[in-house]
């Protein structure tokens, strides 16, 4: 009742995104971006992330980061994680600047629903060198979700983290950031913890898709959501759930897009040419599919 109902909240108050067929957008989430210690999940995959940001900005997609795009629990400062990965950040900025680029914040990242919060924070950043303050993300407004309106259709693409209504990640958030902050953090470090092992979350991750579910269903909505590490991408005729997976996985990351009307789920790894250097590769693992065809059938 209560993740439905804060969906239904969180729908009702989303900005509403115009698109067609020759639109472009690409969503990544869950990446936890840190301040590259070895606590830091997102580290090992930045130079995948990076190769695949350089290539959405090239040809011209929109980048929606669909939350905890960076790990505040874990890190008291913002800063930290742009001194780490400053790189990362000046690639986001290109999208920012070119006006494609749309940030919602996930239950790893909520208090960027503070104004407050961004307008110090992502404002701008600290540059050493200069020894002074430049633009990061002059200006850029945060949301809790999107609606991707398709043009001369009725059809819309609910976009939203899928934290909402759970007792520990939306209502007793500052709890769970103590405990991450304070003591699981430090365990990370000094014994490996595989972050996304299906074996310690299943049980929630299929309760929480299923109260998802259920909500596409009563709503006849299709939603992209990110949250429990978990890629989804449903068949035609079943429940219009899908999900982007994360960015964190061991030597890969996943994202789903979105262009010439079709949806699509995608894997960017690293491989070796021929010649034995290191290259990054794009795969589509499901799809592309009309996005039409789930609402028709």
């Amino acid at each position: 009742m209560y993740i439905s109902r804060r969906l239904s909240h969180v729908y009702a108050q989303s900005k509403q995104i115009p698109f067609n067929d020759n639109s472009k957008f690409i969503f990544f989430s869950d990446c936890h971006r840190g301040d590259n210690s070895k606590a830091d999940n997102f580290a090992p995959n930045r130079k995948i992330y990076n190769s695949a940001l350089d290539y959405y900005y090239k040809a011209g997609y929109t980048y929606i980061e669909i939350g905890d795009g960076d790990e505040l629990w874990e890190n008291d400062r913002f800063s930290s994680l742009v001194n780490a990965h400053l790189d990362i950040y000046m690639s986001l900025q290109k999208f920012h600047n070119a006006n494609r680029y749309y940030m919602i914040w996930g239950n790893h990242d909520i208090c960027k629903r503070s104004a407050v919060f961004v307008k110090r924070n992502l404002f701008s950043y600290y540059n050493s060198g200069l020894n002074k303050f430049e633009p990061l993300f002059d200006g850029i407004n945060l949301h809790e979700g999107l609606i991707l309106k398709y043009n001369g259709t009725p059809y819309e693409v609910f976009v939203v983290h899928g934290h909402q209504g759970e007792l520990i990640n939306d209502y007793l958030w500052p709890l769970a950031r103590f405990f991450v902050r304070h003591i699981w953090r430090y365990y990370q470090q000094f014994r490996y913890i595989d972050p996304i092992s299906p074996a310690r979350n299943i049980a929630k991750r299929d309760e929480i898709e299923r109260n998802i579910t259920g909500w596409v269903n009563t709503h006849n909505k299709m939603i992209i959501a990110g949250h429990t590490h978990h890629y989804v991408f449903p068949k035609v005729g079943e429940t219009p759930y899908f999900n982007d997976g994360c960015c964190i996985y061991s030597g890969y990351i996943t994202g789903i897009e979105i262009s010439n009307g079709e949806i699509s789920l995608v894997k960017w790894s690293q491989k070796l040419d021929k010649s034995g250097e290191s290259t990054y590769v794009r795969d589509i693992i499901a799809g592309p599919e009309r996005i039409e065809n789930f609402f028709s059938s």
